[in-house]
């Protein structure tokens, strides 16, 4: 009988998200490499996917029930940069 190790696609670095936006808003959860989960102080619940491009940054995209979207990239370090559908920015790190 012979075993197969699966090899392990290249994904984003999976964790625990947390970002600060202006107004002192916070958004913070998990995920999960490809898919990532994140809940504001409101309880609004943002699911979203991160996905790692050719030239080793990673975009991310997230979007709530009501339509609403952030977006942004991570460069090779852990911070990330996000951007909402109002313009408003927000800053966090993978822990």
């Amino acid at each position: 009988m012979m075993l197969y190790r699966r090899k392990r696609r290249g994904g984003a670095p999976g964790g625990f998200f947390r970002f600060s936006g202006s107004q002192n808003r916070t958004v913070f959860g998990t995920g999960d490499g490809d898919f990532i989960r994140l809940r504001d102080e409101f309880g609004n619940e943002w699911r979203g996917v991160a996905e790692k491009q050719s030239d080793e940054t990673i975009r991310y995209r997230f979007r709530d029930s009501e339509g609403n979207y952030i977006s942004g990239i991570s460069d090779r370090g852990y911070g990330i940069i996000l951007r909402d559908d109002r313009g408003n920015t927000w800053r966090g790190f993978l822990d």
